[in-house]
């Protein structure tokens, strides 16, 4: 509590910064969402039909929403600490509060994008139940893995200057390798590579349980519940861990 007061400017001005200058401020990071969704349905839906679902711009859209925040947070976090190495250098407070509030910031425009798309999905496809008292679990699971990922990747990389782009350049296959625009069921009949799918790759039971209730509306499986909720944990607590041991010389190499 301490420090409320300076993580609130840290998030004022990374918002200010992300909107400085732009014409659309906040539209365009609906609007950006909304071509890439474009162009996927075209591709996914149109030309290859990878894997054909009912009202496919929807079920496209929740994963798009719930992929662009997880991945947006990392990259930004990642040089989030050298962008503020003069404030790091000058005052002492939580270091962990820089990548915090890049993540946060984030979860702004995140919180916006789902609550759109979740009306337009809801309406269209009738999906108004009860599991929607589920999303704000999955959601606050889906921010705690987020932010827990974000804080090892900003302490590693004020260290090792390569973690950014070996992160940006890893997460395109993992963005393909993610059930964005597909199910697991749908692409393949083996059972080992249907497991990979859902549950070796950690995104892949966040993007399941917030589609299953915006989309689907039907609340996630068990062991969906279960995953997001330990992976959020764990991502935070290792996050924390590994932040706290390498912090420390952190004036000097920022």
């Amino acid at each position: 509590m301490a420090h409320r007061f300076l993580f609130e400017q840290l998030v004022r001005r990374e918002l200010r910064q992300k909107y400085q200058g732009s014409v659309l401020g906040l539209a365009y990071y609906i609007v950006n969402p909304l071509v890439l969704m474009g162009a996927y349905y075209l591709m996914f839906g149109v030309v290859f039909k990878v894997a054909p679902q009912e009202d496919f711009p929807l079920f496209l859209m929740v994963g798009l929403v719930v992929w662009i925040f997880f991945s947006q947070s990392l990259l930004g976090a990642a040089s989030s600490l050298l962008d503020q190495g003069g404030l790091i250098r000058k005052a002492r407070f939580p270091r962990w509060t820089i990548p915090a509030s890049v993540v946060c910031v984030h979860a702004v425009t995140f919180a916006v994008l789902l609550t759109l798309t979740a009306a337009v999905t809801i309406a269209v496809r009738g999906t108004l139940d009860p599991a929607l008292l589920l999303l704000p679990l999955v959601l606050a699971a889906l921010f705690a893995f987020a932010l827990g990922l974000a804080l090892v990747v900003a302490v590693l990389h004020a260290y090792f200057r390569d973690v950014a782009p070996i992160l940006s350049a890893a997460l395109l296959p993992w963005f393909f390798l993610s059930p964005i625009f597909f199910t697991p069921r749908s692409i393949t009949d083996q059972a080992a590579a249907r497991f990979a799918l859902e549950w070796l790759n950690p995104v892949a039971p966040f993007i399941e349980g917030v589609r299953s209730i915006v989309y689907s509306g039907a609340a996630p499986s068990p062991a969906v519940l279960a995953y997001v909720i330990a992976a959020g944990v764990l991502a935070l607590v290792l996050g924390r861990f590994v932040f706290e041991r390498m912090q420390g010389e952190l004036a000097v190499v920022v």
